[in-house]
């Protein structure tokens, strides 16, 4: 089940000198596009942040009054319509990002908490080159060879931010460690950082990601 209209609904935190690079990041199950706005002030000074609504209903999933990317099934598994339906209105969203924030674009990073996150990857493997980069916050790496091929034509030199709690119970560090390894395979450039937290985001990892966007042109 999707919302009739197409088009995402969205937040934006604009820097009073914006510089050219905006940070897309999706919220995870059950939120809305309010839930990471506050991330802004952690970023580097200049970028402008876009906080995108999934368009999948929670409710009759059972993930409450929010919104979804995809649903869930288990492990690494998820009901793959639903993501690659997500995977298209996030294209079309994407592609009309410069109008709908009104400024020339730089570049474009891509993240999430954990759904958002889990989405933002499966975006930058079947759209190679559109991102310049992936911030990956608890999330997971998708299980589904037809709908998110995990191959070097896709991922070599995919630059990828992946932050996640040792002690995470909704999706397992062990998760982590088989992504990650799935996507070193492939040549991705990986950037792993563990912390002692569950399913959340920590100061910590907010602050080694905004060293991960401020190094990204180096």
């Amino acid at each position: 089940m999707t919302t009739d209209d197409a088009a995402l609904r969205f937040e934006i935190e604009r820097p009073d000198e914006a510089d050219g690079t905006v940070v897309v990041l999706l919220h995870g199950r059950g939120a809305d596009r309010h839930d990471l706005r506050g991330l802004h002030r952690h970023l580097p000074a200049g970028i402008t942040l876009v906080t995108p609504e999934a368009p999948h209903p929670g409710r009759p999933w059972g993930y409450g009054t929010g919104w979804a990317w995809y649903r869930y099934k288990a492990d690494d598994r998820v009901v793959e319509p639903t993501l690659t339906d997500s995977l298209d209105r996030l294209e079309r969203f994407l592609a009309e990002l410069p109008d709908r924030v009104g400024m020339i674009l730089e570049r474009v990073i891509l993240g999430g908490f954990s759904q958002g996150g889990t989405t933002s990857l499966a975006y930058a493997l079947t759209r190679p080159g559109q991102v310049a980069g992936i911030a990956m916050l608890s999330g997971f790496l998708v299980d589904a060879p037809d709908a998110v091929p995990v191959t070097d034509s896709g991922a070599e030199g995919l630059r990828v931010f992946w932050g996640h709690g040792f002690a995470d119970p909704a999706i397992p560090h062990a998760l982590a460690v088989r992504g990650r390894a799935r996507l070193d395979g492939v040549g991705a450039k990986l950037t792993s950082r563990d912390y002692p937290m569950g399913h959340q985001i920590a100061p910590r990892e907010m602050d080694d990601l905004a060293g991960w966007m401020a190094a990204l042109d180096g």
